[in-house]
């Protein structure tokens, strides 16, 4: 930009010009005058003219000097502007520069600064901005990880105690679970879906808790075994996560209106790859990671309790089941004595009175299996009971035929002894006899085999009597085998109404490490340990009044170590309804309990650890602050020295490079640039590669190790390498590397002395 008095700068110049050029020619005419004697007027100076022509030459050097004063002035004017504006220039970028390092003392970490190409001051200043800023960054992030870790810890150790507090009510249980997990995660509405598998033949889930907006729902629902998301999660045993929630999906709305959440998850409850149920979580914002991890390991723990808490149910349940059918098993047998009882007496009665024998074989006939056979085995008669039962159609299918077409081959050995027996009049055979049908199929009874004399008291016939038990036999087979399953899979064992132990299984002598022998010399007082005795008696006469126990118990084994069980205590009344036994099943959860107990004191430790840490927090706050006036005073210090290193750096004769510690170009002063024949503009900002060809990198490993950021520095040790320069030429050269570390920037600089010589 031109100042407004440029003219007159020019005018001025050349009027001095001008002058200077009229006092010369004045000069010189007097000079002239004076040497060749002429008048010192107008006429001697016409002579001179005359005499000396060259004088008209002269007479040009007030206009030639007037000219050149012009052109001096003009140039010196732009140098002047020139120079004006470039100390503007500069003025104006070190102002920018100050301002952004005050923004960066105050703490301004965004404050903005874009340096030019050769502004290295400029570079280093935005450089160490962003190291803070990053620095900033990752002690938030960290920040934020230990707050989600500790919210993660807090709510693991309330979902364990709701899990403890509601594991004998399944609903009540589900409500708390969701109602928490919904308050805890900030989600909106969630509801429980719990899988019933009863009846293998209709399994399907039940919602058995809902909750929404801060209140609990009451929206029971039943949805068929893969039906819709619920049933989808199940089936794939995977989180099923919805950000984009179809209209009308959720219908639960609050009194203050009703809106669409925006996201939705699903996660199936799992344990050992088997679904008990599936948890339905809806929020209006989509939940962060931390929190869905969180989730997940609730869905675990919800799991394993809801698992637990149906293998109780169905135990006592079937215990109670075999209980029943035990007392109804024991209530036919009974009445099938006195049947038989009054059978045989019938029976006998008949020997002595052959005239009401025909009536009462009528009678028999139309409730009871009966058939006559010969002494070989010949079948002489069936009656229709006989025939239905083992599936003949008439007398003409069976009459004649021998007994054991009617014996399974299984049966043959042990029933011929009996049938040998009886053929020679010997005593008569009564209990439980398996007929083969004519389909092949099993036909259980209670029968009795009878001899029908003669009057000379030989073997006339042997008839046969029996009822079909077959219904019952299946049952009571069918109780056997659970209760085989329940001894083989729990802890198992019978008390007198006394607490005398009276039998048990292997499962509860392997576990409290007692012979059977042993074991039953100990009353359930002696076995229990010392801390649980008063409850037990309190237990003990609740059982033994009618009412079942479940809960935890401690027992000592032989060696007097404390073993924890889950226990289910319940009594078994006789045919007089009276205290015959007390059952004992129980699940040994010893390793259980012990992390339970090791959980609660890592959770106090944790606690007293966030305390520690919270005092550490307002102590490495305050250093911190301390620390920040700190850096803020060395920062102006250090910008000092940096500034007068470089100047200083500048003028060495040696070439200087300066990288950081990925090897990119920070400094390279004009010895750099005159012995690498390279400008600072075209390498501050590269790779320190660029200055080293790779032949020279393989073939000396001082170079390599230089110029590779992840190699070791060879620093403090001057070495003579060899350097080509940008046109080819080779140079050996002495170089010295040196390493500085500041916080956690690293970098190093490697002296450049040229030791070649020429030779002429």
């Amino acid at each position: 930009m031109r100042p407004k008095n440029y003219l007159f700068n020019y005018t001025k110049g050349a009027l001095f010009g001008l002058l200077l050029g009229v006092l010369i020619v004045i000069a010189i005419y007097v000079a002239g005058i004076i040497n060749f004697d002429f008048a010192l007027n107008f006429g001697g100076v016409k002579d001179l003219h005359r005499n000396l022509p060259f004088i008209y030459l002269i007479d040009f050097i007030p206009l030639a000097l007037g000219v050149l004063g012009f052109f001096v002035y003009k140039k010196y004017s732009e140098k002047l502007i020139d120079y004006s504006e470039t100390l503007e220039k500069s003025l104006h970028k070190e102002r920018k520069l100050y301002r952004f390092v005050e923004k960066l003392r105050e703490g301004d970490v965004d404050a903005e600064y874009t340096p030019d190409e050769n502004d290295s001051l400029g570079k280093a200043i935005v450089s160490l901005r962003n190291d803070i800023k990053q620095s900033r960054i990752e002690e938030q992030k960290r920040k934020e990880e230990d707050k989600q870790r500790n919210w993660a810890v807090e709510g693991m150790a309330l979902f364990g105690d709701i899990l403890r507090q509601n594991n004998d009510n399944l609903e009540e249980l589900t409500f708390q679970v969701i109602k928490n997990l919904v308050n805890y995660v900030g989600a909106n509405q969630a509801a429980f879906y719990l899988v019933e598998d009863d009846d293998e033949s209709d399994v399907h889930f039940r919602m058995t808790a809902c909750y929404a907006y801060e209140r609990r729902k009451y929206a029971d629902k039943i949805i068929p075994w893969g039906d819709g998301l619920v049933g989808a999660c199940a089936l794939e045993k995977e989180k099923i996560i919805l950000k984009k929630i179809p209209q009308g999906y959720l219908n639960i709305t609050s009194g203050l209106g009703k809106a669409n959440p925006k996201y939705l998850v699903l996660v199936p409850l799992k344990m050992n790859d088997k679904v008990h149920g599936v948890i339905e979580l809806a929020s209006f914002d989509p939940l962060e990671d931390y929190k869905e991890e969180f989730i997940d390991k609730v869905a675990e723990s919800v799991a394993t309790t809801i698992a637990t808490v149906k293998i109780n149910i169905r135990t006592a349940k079937l215990l109670k089941e075999s209980r029943e059918q035990a007392e109804e098993l024991a209530l036919k047998e009974e009445q099938m004595r006195q049947n038989m009882e009054e059978l045989q007496a019938t029976q006998e009665e008949a020997s002595r009175q052959s005239a009401k024998f025909i009536s009462f074989s009528n009678s028999v006939n139309h409730t009871m299996i009966r058939a006559d056979f010969g002494v070989d085995g010949t079948l002489l008669y069936a009656n229709t009971k006989f025939l239905q039962k083992l599936e003949y159609a008439s007398n003409s299918d069976v009459e004649g035929k021998h007994i054991s077409m009617f014996i399974n081959k299984k049966d043959r050995e042990w029933f011929d002894d009996i049938w040998n027996n009886l053929s020679k009049g010997g005593k008569h055979f009564e209990g439980d006899m398996k007929l083969l049908t004519r389909n092949g199929d099993d036909l259980w009874t209670i029968a009795t085999f009878t001899c029908v004399r003669t009057e000379s008291g030989g073997v006339d016939k042997i008839l046969f009597l029996a009822i079909d038990t077959t219904e019952q036999k299946q049952q009571s087979l069918d109780y056997e085998g659970q209760i085989s399953a329940l001894n083989r899979s729990s802890i198992k064992a019978e008390f007198s109404p006394t607490g005398d132990l009276i039998d048990a299984n292997e499962k509860f002598l392997l576990t409290l490490s007692y012979n059977l022998n042993t074991a039953k010399e100990k009353s359930i007082f002696e076995l229990v340990s010392e801390a649980d005795r008063k409850n037990i008696e309190r237990v003990w006469d609740d059982v033994i009044h009618g009412i079942p126990y479940e809960g935890q118990f401690r027992m000592n084994n032989s060696n007097g170590e404390v073993r924890w069980f889950r226990c289910t205590f319940t009594a078994v009344n006789d045919m007089y309804d009276e205290i015959a036994k007390v059952i004992l099943i129980a699940n040994d959860i010893t390793r259980e309990k012990l992390m339970e107990i090791e959980t609660q004191k890592q959770t106090e430790q944790l606690k007293r650890q966030e305390e520690q840490l919270r005092r550490n927090e307002i102590e490495l706050n305050k250093k911190l602050r301390e620390a920040k006036e700190e850096v803020r005073n060395q920062f102006k210090e250090i910008e000092k020295v940096k500034i007068r290193n470089e100047k200083t750096l500048e003028g060495f004769l040696d070439a200087i490079v300066t990288t950081d510690h990925d090897g990119i170009v920070q400094f390279f002063n004009k010895a750099a640039e005159e012995l690498f024949e390279i400008s600072r503009e075209k390498v501050i900002g590269q790779s320190v590669r660029m200055l080293f060809p790779e032949e020279v990198a393989k073939s000396d490993p001082y170079i390599a190790a230089y110029i590779d950021p992840n190699k070791e520095k060879i620093t403090g040790q001057r070495k003579e390498v060899t350097i080509i320069t940008k046109s080819g030429n080779e140079i050996p050269v002495l170089m010295l590397i040196t390493e500085a570390k500041v916080g956690r920037e690293i970098t190093h600089t490697a002296f450049i002395q040229n030791i070649s010589v020429d030779l002429f």
